[in-house]
Formats: structure tokens, sequence, C-alpha cells
């Protein structure tokens, strides 16, 4: 196991109506203007954005409010939320939906307290190393965005979509984790986020780093949960505890715990990422796709971890043919993904024919000439990770 420092100081207020708390959380954490960021009209439809503004106005919070937060989420509106936070002059973040939403609030914080372009940080130009407090309202499971202190952002021009991590400032101070709030996900929205959050953990848990077997146990029981709870709450989409350990589960996946110690590789990741960006589809619904092709190329360069997560998390009996091991392991998970109706190909996506080659260049363009940890990818290699998620093998 590496060396490593763990910080997450986030105050998690998780359970039925804890949404009504945010004022009180606010004002408990110094805020004196908040500014909600949100996206569509679901927040508005539901009711649940008037809660938070009664919760916010009963305990003398003032508040402002910008919708329109898409996702795959935009350069153009952090611009836009820089400067509106800095006219207002809010000194809070607080981002009312899923990942979109609170990786642009993020961002915000991070930009309104900087002199030059936010994109800075995002490229390596700068280091963040303050930022206005960021709280979460979680109204989507997916990112892990309400625990962690990372951001995605797509730059509109160039179509360039890069993470940004900096747990020891952008960590949300405290997260509201209420899962009735999932009751009205659509079926897809549910299943993309299961595919996310089952990616975060694996992009800790496929690793060279030896003797981390806390972070494996961890790893694989969150999968595990997650596997077991995912059909429940798709048959029963207000079934509370299927809700609530999803919800959790998301937090887990994503706020570290799961990767302590070890060298994380975040390729599939990465592949995701320009697919996304190019393309304009569900990230949840893209790694669903490059993941198991990820994992089928790996079978052939490093296959030790692949096997053991098909025995582990499941069951597949163990042989001595570790590969004939890891690719049954890997054609449950593939069957797991399309008992949820999620793509697990290209043409599954939406996309008939693939741009490869510029998938690739755009990729190794921006993270460089090698991708990745397991097995640090070439711009060959990412390449036919692509053409195996377009046959599905």
């Amino acid at each position: 196991m590496n060396n490593f420092v763990f910080y997450s100081p986030t105050e998690f207020v998780f359970g039925k109506a804890t949404e009504m708390q945010v004022g009180a959380l606010a004002r408990k954490h110094g805020a004196r203007k908040v500014m909600i960021v949100y996206g569509g009209g679901s927040v508005v439809r539901s009711g649940l954005l008037d809660r938070v503004k009664q919760s916010l106005r009963e305990a003398g919070i003032e508040y402002c409010l910008m919708g329109g937060v898409q996702p795959n989420p935009v350069d153009t509106k952090v611009y836009e939320g820089i400067e509106f936070c800095r006219r207002e002059q809010a000194d809070m973040l607080l981002p009312v939906g899923g990942g979109s939403v609170i990786d642009t609030a993020k961002a915000i914080a991070a930009g309104v307290l900087y002199e030059g372009d936010f994109w800075d940080f995002y490229i390596g130009k700068a280091k963040v190393t303050k930022a206005l407090k960021v709280a979460v309202v979680l109204t989507i499971p997916a990112a892990g965005s309400e625990g962690s202190g990372n951001t995605v952002i797509t730059k509109l021009d160039g179509l360039q979509k890069l993470s940004l991590r900096v747990p020891e400032v952008l960590r949300p101070v405290f997260s509201i984790m209420n899962p009735e709030l999932t009751y009205t996900l659509p079926p897809f929205q549910t299943a993309c986020g299961v595919a996310d959050m089952m990616a975060h953990i694996m992009e800790r848990y496929f690793t060279n780093t030896q003797e981390v077997e806390i972070g494996d146990r961890l790893c694989e029981g969150t999968l595990m949960a997650i596997i077991n709870e995912a059909p429940k709450a798709m048959r029963n989409p207000e079934d509370y505890g299927a809700r609530a350990n999803l919800m959790w589960a998301g937090m887990i996946a994503h706020n570290g715990t799961c990767g302590v110690g070890c060298e994380e590789d975040w390729a599939s990741h990465f592949l995701e990422h320009e697919i996304s960006a190019i393309y304009g589809v569900t990230h949840g619904a893209g790694l669903s796709v490059i993941f198991p092709a990820w994992m089928t190329w790996m079978v052939e360069h490093n296959v030790g971890k692949i096997a053991q997560y098909a025995v582990r998390v499941w069951g597949v009996p163990e042989s001595e043919d570790k590969k004939a091991v890891a690719l049954e392991g890997i054609g449950k998970l593939k069957a797991f993904f399309s008992s949820l109706a999620l793509p697990v190909t290209f043409k599954e996506l939406g996309i008939e024919d693939p741009d490869i080659d510029r998938l690739a260049d755009s990729l190794h363009r921006n993270k460089g000439e090698l991708v990745g940890n397991y097995v640090k990818l070439t711009k060959q290699d990412s390449k036919e990770i692509y053409r195996l998620a377009c046959a599905g093998e």
C-alpha cells in the first residue's frame, strides 16, 4: 500500500425531508448569501426548489438563482456563473441537482476568486488554492460529486472535456442526500447513474498496487451492493431502501475511500470523456460501453485483477485459465448492464460509425502520449479499445 493523505470534511445529512435543513446548515457553515445553481425544470416542477428557498428564508439567508445547467456541463455556463456570483456577492454555491450542476458550481466557486480564466485550472496552467464554499442538495446518485473534490467541464471551443481534482479545496462543506428525491428519475437516468458509480469504483479497483486488501474488499462489497440494489430500484422506483443504498453507494464510490493507498487508473473515464464531448451522449451510458471494452483489451495485457474481479464480484469459479475466468466476468458485467437497458456497444449507444481516429487523437492530445496506469495506453491501444466497443467483444 502506498502512502496517502485522505481528507474528507463534508458533513453528510442523509434521509427523508432533509432538504428542509439546508437553511440551518448554510447558516452553520457561515453563509451570508447563497447562489443556487440548478439545471432544467424538474427541481422547479417537483417543488424542491421552493422548499430549498423556503428553508433559506427561514434561516435568514439571502439567495440568488442561476438555472439552465445542461448535462455534460460547458464552460460558457461557468463564465456566466462567475460573473453573476461576483455581481450578487454570494459567498456560498448551492447546486441543487446531480453531477453536472455540482461540477458547474465547483468551477464557479474556484473561478470567482481567480483573476484569470478559470479554464487555466483544468489545463494545469494554474492551481486552485482557494474557492468559495460549495454545498449540495443531491437529486441524482451517479457522479459522486457530492462527496468529492472533483469537477468535469467541457470547453465548447474544441470540445475539450477535462477534469479537475482539488479535494483539499472543492469538497462540499455539506451535502443533503434525500433518497425520496430520486423516486421520479427516469429508468435510463437511474441506470446511467449505476454505471457511473460502478465505473468510479472500478477505476480504483484495477490497480497494480500490491497489498491493498482493504481497498479491494471495499470496492468489491460496494459493487456487489449496487448489483443487488439496482434491479430493485428499476422495478419499484419508490423502493426507499434500494434508493437509499444506491445514493450512499454513489458517494462512497467517488469520495476516495475505495482508492486510498493505491495508484488509480482512470483510462476508461478519459476514453469516455471524448465520446460524450464529441457525440453528446450521457456519461454513464458511454461508460457502460467503454468499460467492458477496456477490460476485454486488458485480458491480453494484464489479466490478474480482471480475473480476481470476476471471481470475487460475479462469483465466477476460479481456474488456472485466468483469461477465461476474466472473460466470463466481463460477460456477466455486460449482461448486467443490458438488463438495465444500458448500451454495451457504440451502435446501441446510437453511434453507428464512430470516428475512432478523431476520438483517439483528441484523447491523447488532452491527456498525453500515455493514458491510464493499469496498463499505460498508447494511441494505438486506445484505438483498439474503441474498436472493441464497436464490436461489443
